[in-house]
């Protein structure tokens, strides 16, 4: 391989050079793989045992069993599943308790409103999502591993589900319905909602015996942002309505938010001017007084009579108690089981996203499968109390941390909270006009709204993060959140496809006064041997880059016709001198699939017959198990396998050195 041509210098057979390069010096021996293993040991392959008949297989199984079932066994079992055994033999009761006892009552006092309006986002009662509100809250507590996650009620969740609740019980066409026709439907709402809170419990369950904890890495952040920013507007639109006081059915399918806007803008002259009054004071005070706007507006609401004089829809009673625990229609599963899994998907995403941030940020870990147990745990549990499905939630979660909380213990207190409107305070709820829970529901979306503004620090980081980010949102927002979630998991996929795709083969030179092998297009004052190729490849080796990698080799080594295709990045060759050795640094090469391991040892063989040295440098274990099995052995010998470049680029020096050439270094 050669380069541009500049200051060079020539030593014959056995003449010691003057170069100020490591070519000169000679520290050791070079290393081959072998060698190695020799010298300093490593993960020596195991011989693998022979077929066990069954019986004996099942009894070692038993044995293992029976060994986890142990004293010491179960209690360990114990400790991983319930985390609260770990942590609050540690807990800091001085430092931390204040903290909790503020932030979970902080979050509960949050909870009240927001379990209510997102129950209407959900098409249930209010009451349920204040249900929602305390028992996966609870249950979280207990499992979770995020020590400050708050799961309750979840916007994206409550319209993903209200969606499909719609659509599997709409209301009938006629309208009007009588107090009995609409317990009625409420009721088989309320079915279907927990029936896919049940579902989608069981589905993260079944992920969680799986240990598909690891499916966390493959939703990236652009994505979860994406989709929740996308949502955000979604519940926007899906809220004007109740905000203008007109009674529309929901748009659902592709291009869903387009048709609710459109059916509002048509109905806009019917809407009624309480509840447009009533939602823009709400809105004015909702940012810097949630809370105490929640009561002004039912006082307001008690005061002026406005349920019976403009007819204005109130939350009504919120019955005290909880609801007697049952079973959910179970022959709604075969129904509800596609709406689920996007569901479960969505559930996990959003909760170990949030649960790795803010792990990072306070230095403890979480294990993504004990938050897939937790979360499937929470929902199915929940939903035999008739709850809907429900995951870590951005705003409460960022509210608890602001607040001082430090552990799981906040739940607790936020429980408390919750337990005592369901149990005291629903009555004085009773008169909470519904657009003021409307207004909740868009308020509770800043946050999301807000990550828009990442967007220009995400075009300057990434390119293709931006790409991902806009093209799963554009999705989002034209289709819909389950198609649009859809999209952005297989774009993100893609771009990584294509990233290990189009990596360039690099051609490296040694850096001057080094060992340091770099880029010959890299502004170095690098060292070239005229008959000696070293090439880099930086990405896996598989079936979707194997043709690339051959195409780049041949036309750098001149086989196969490969010098009609241009060579990307290439320096002109002006020396002419035949490749006599090339070595291929596989140090980027992190796997390599069946196909790309049989490209190398054909490779191989191209190079034997056309009289090329081969050498292979830093393959790691399981790149050099593969191309073993592939058959690369059969073509180069074991002295061919090097642990680093240096050491082979020292053993194809001496071999030219040997055969007579004359070692011409080109600096470039």
């Amino acid at each position: 391989m050669s380069g541009l041509p500049g200051t060079s210098t020539c030593s014959g057979p056995g003449k010691d050079s003057d170069l100020k390069s490591p070519l000169g010096t000679r520290l050791r021996e070079p290393l081959t793989e072998a060698r190695f293993q020799q010298l300093f040991g490593g993960a020596e392959q195991e011989p693998e045992p022979p077929a066990e008949p069954c019986v004996p297989k099942l009894c070692r199984l038993w044995r293992l069993w029976a060994r986890a079932c142990s004293g010491p066994g179960a209690w360990r079992l114990l400790l991983a599943r319930l985390p609260p055994l770990c942590w609050l033999p540690h807990y800091r009761w001085r430092a931390w308790l204040l903290g909790d006892v503020v932030a979970g009552v902080t979050v509960g006092v949050v909870h009240v409103p927001q379990g209510m309006a997102f129950a209407l986002l959900t098409s249930v009662p209010p009451v349920f999502g204040l249900y929602t509100s305390f028992f996966p809250v609870l249950i979280y507590s207990l499992l979770g591993t995020g020590r400050h996650l708050s799961t309750g009620t979840f916007a994206v969740l409550s319209l993903m589900t209200g969606s499909a609740v719609e659509r599997l019980v709409p209301e009938p066409l006629e309208g009007n319905l009588s107090r009995i026709e609409r317990e009625q439907l409420d009721a088989q709402r309320v079915g279907v909602a927990a029936a896919m809170a049940f579902g989608s419990g069981a589905l993260m369950l079944g992920m969680f015996v799986l240990q598909l904890g690891v499916l966390s890495t493959f939703l990236s952040e652009p994505v979860v942002k994406a989709l929740t920013s996308g949502a955000a507007l979604h519940v926007l639109v899906s809220q004007l309505p109740s905000l203008l006081g007109l009674s529309l059915p929901r748009q659902m399918g592709c291009f869903s938010l387009f048709k609710t806007l459109a059916a509002v803008v048509t109905a806009l002259p019917r809407s009624g001017l309480a509840e447009l009054t009533i939602s823009a004071l709400s809105l004015a005070l909702l940012v810097p007084v949630k809370e105490l706007n929640v009561l002004l507006a039912s006082l307001l609401c008690f005061t002026s009579s406005l349920d019976t004089r403009y007819n204005v829809q109130i939350v009504g009673l919120l019955p005290g108690g909880f609801p007697q625990p049952h079973l959910p229609n179970l022959d709604e599963l075969p129904r509800i089981l596609a709406d689920s899994l996007p569901i479960a998907l969505v559930t996990f995403a959003v909760s170990a996203s949030l649960a790795s941030i803010y792990a990072d940020k306070y230095s403890y870990s979480i294990d993504p499968n004990q938050e897939l147990l937790a979360h499937g745990v929470s929902n199915l549990i929940s939903s035999l109390f008739s709850c809907f499905p429900n995951s870590a939630t951005l705003a409460t979660t960022s509210l608890l941390v602001d607040a001082g909380g430090n552990t799981q213990l906040a739940g607790l207190f936020s429980c408390t909270v919750v337990l005592l409107v369901l149990l005291w305070l629903g009555p004085f709820f009773y008169y909470l006009p519904k657009a003021v829970l409307a207004c909740i529901n868009i308020s509770s979306m800043r946050q999301m709204f807000f990550q828009m503004q990442e967007l220009p620090q995400l075009w300057h980081i990434s390119r293709v993060d931006f790409a991902v980010w806009m093209v799963t949102w554009v999705a989002v927002v034209t289709l819909n959140v389950d198609l649009g979630l859809a999209v952005g998991m297989v774009f993100s996929m893609m771009m990584v496809v294509c990233r290990t795709q189009r990596v360039k083969c690099l051609a490296l030179g040694l850096a001057e006064g080094t060992e340091l092998y770099r880029p010959l297009r890299e502004s170095h004052k690098l060292l070239q041997i005229p008959g000696l190729c070293i090439l880099s490849y930086p990405t896996p080796l598989y079936f979707g880059t194997r043709g690339q990698f051959r195409r780049i080799v041949e036309w750098h080594l001149g086989l196969g016709g490969g010098k009609e295709s241009p060579k990307p990045g290439a320096l002109p060759d002006t020396v002419g001198e035949p490749v006599r050795v090339v070595i291929l640094d596989f140090s980027g090469v992190t796997f390599a699939d069946a196909a790309g391991a049989r490209e190398v040892a054909q490779l191989a063989g191209q190079c034997q017959d056309a009289g090329i040295y081969l050498l292979l440098a830093h393959c790691n274990a399981s790149v050099l198990e593969t191309l073993i099995r592939a058959g690369i052995l059969d073509r180069v010998t074991p002295d061919q396998l090097f642990v680093s470049v240096q050491d082979a680029a020292a053993h194809a020096l001496a071999r030219l050195e040997r055969t007579g050439l004359k070692i011409c270094t080109v600096w470039v």
